[in-house]
């Protein structure tokens, strides 16, 4: 085995860890945000404010930014997957 092979696969392995590492790190905070009631509220929380609850949310021109960059990267991943393959494989020509 050349040494190339076993830098490619330390990398994929790493890249695979870091793409964990950051899906965790996005959906950790949404799991612990939990309301937590005053003290002496009885348990029960107050009704949240109407506008904050209408104000949130994410602007259009984000979730479409947010899609083109998924769909760019996609693209460029799928052209490198591919031409590495060929590589691999050989190119055959047809007489």
């Amino acid at each position: 085995m050349n040494r190339i092979y076993h830098i490619r696969r330390l990398a994929g392995v790493l890249a695979g860890l870091a793409g964990f590492l950051v899906s965790f790190g996005a959906s950790a905070p949404a799991a612990f945000a939990t309301h937590v009631p005053p003290p002496g509220a009885g348990g029960h929380a107050p009704p949240p404010d109407p506008a904050t609850v209408v104000a949130g949310g994410m602007p259009g021109w984000q979730i479409a930014l947010i899609a083109v960059g998924a769909a760019l990267l996609a693209a460029t991943l799928a052209v490198l997957l591919d031409r590495a393959r060929a590589r691999r494989h050989g190119v055959t020509t047809t007489a």
